[in-house]
């Protein structure tokens, strides 16, 4: 692991920007809703804001105590999520680089997090077997989504905010109701951990990705 991240031109294939400045390896990055700006978390606890055009860092996003595993911009490109191998979530101002929350709750590892489009909520993922909603605007717990028998590695909102779904080593995948907390489908048929999973744009189908070396395709 050399411990950069890279900004390449898609037309051209050449290399615009090494971004520099992690001492462990990279595992998560993104770019923000206006492609302006990237976010990349490492295994050195530490998640760096990134100036595309310029390759330069912006902020250091300090104050986990293990590894960061997951990094997520809003929409609105003002908030950013971290989840961390701490068990913790961390919400931070993109312009200050400051803290705002510290969500914790989980008892294992934070495997993965993700905003809803709005912006409003956001959704833990855990070692613990456990996905937990999150209001953004206050960074109180709405609601603790318990039914998984392993580790849930992947966790997204419908475009429409009203459902989430959970990519769990128990080998299935759950669709939950928001408000209600409570299991809405239960997608069982792969043989090994489901690691990935996503809605389409309408909400209406799921994508599954597992260790059995299948996806599947899934109705909401």
């Amino acid at each position: 692991m050399d411990n950069t991240a890279k900004i390449w031109d898609v037309e051209t294939g050449t290399e615009q920007h090494t971004l520099l400045g992690h001492t462990a390896e990279i595992v998560s990055l993104n770019f923000n809703t206006f492609g302006d700006m990237i976010i990349t978390g490492s295994f050195d606890h530490t998640a760096k804001l990134w100036d595309v055009r310029s390759g330069r860092c912006v902020s250091t996003l300090q104050s986990h105590r293990g590894e960061i595993s997951s990094t997520q911009f809003n929409y609105a490109s003002d908030l950013c999520i971290t989840g961390s191998i701490d068990r913790t979530c961390k919400v931070w101002n993109v312009k200050s680089g400051q803290c705002i929350y510290t969500l914790r709750g989980h008892t294992d590892e934070v495997l993965d997090v993700a905003f809803n489009v709005s912006g409003s909520q956001l959704v833990s993922a855990s070692a613990d077997a456990t996905a937990r909603v999150y209001s953004t605007s206050t960074g109180n717990c709405i609601s603790s989504l318990i039914e998984h028998e392993g580790e849930i590695s992947k966790v997204q909102f419908n475009p429409q905010g009203t459902k989430i779904i959970s990519a769990s080593s128990d080998k299935t995948c759950k669709v939950w109701g928001v408000e209600s907390g409570e299991v809405l489908q239960t997608l069982e048929g792969h043989t090994d951990e489901i690691f990935s999973c996503a809605f389409n744009y309408d909400g209406d189908t799921i994508i599954t990705g597992s260790k059995d070396n299948t996806c599947r395709i899934w109705k909401s």
